[in-house]
């Protein structure tokens, strides 16, 4: 029995990466995860309908009892960056309109959550995401690997491995409360 459904998004306007994991103590699953291929549709009005229905039937079917969404991070391009913020916020609105609490999470944070380093590559997170999900392969498109990381980091931030709050003060301590976590 899944204790907790979490709903991943890697937003953007080409891909959209989904990700839906199950928690149950200190186990996670991988319930879903999908990519939404929008680079066809040349309409960014239609690329936002799109995002919309597919998040509202992803969790229509899956049921997460959360949303985590990356959020946008500045760049050199304000135009890219403005339809990336577009694209995050019709799946928060949808969310929204299904009364899912969203929880919303900078690049950085993901990847400081998922490998220790804020400056990880996405290959990295996706090869250490591998070994926490017992992937047997990484997906091609890492999109999708980027969502189950911001559900992953998301679980992480939440709660503890027994279902409590925590917070951990650096991978020391991290380590000591959670010895069955490392994989030798």
């Amino acid at each position: 029995m899944t204790e907790k459904i979490i709903l991943g998004i890697d937003p953007g306007t080409n891909n959209m990466g989904l990700g839906v994991i199950g928690v149950k103590g200190s186990k996670i699953e991988i319930i879903t995860m999908d990519i939404l291929k929008l680079d066809k549709l040349k309409d960014h009005s239609l690329k936002l309908k799109k995002i919309f229905e597919t998040t509202l039937r992803t969790i229509d079917h899956f049921h997460p009892d959360e949303l985590a969404i990356e959020s946008p991070f500045y760049g050199k391009n304000i135009q890219s960056m403005l339809k990336l913020g577009r694209a995050q916020g019709v799946a928060i609105a949808a969310a929204l309109y299904r009364d899912i609490p969203v929880f919303e999470y900078s690049p950085r944070k993901i990847k400081q959550s998922i490998t220790g380093k804020g400056g990880a590559s996405k290959e990295q997170v996706a090869g250490l995401l591998a070994g926490i999900l017992s992937m047997k392969t990484v997906p091609e498109y890492l999109d999708i690997t980027d969502a189950l990381a911001v559900a992953v980091c998301h679980h992480f931030q939440r709660k503890g491995p027994v279902g409590e709050e925590s917070s951990f003060s650096g991978w020391k301590a991290f380590v000591s409360q959670n010895p069955h976590r490392i994989k030798k």
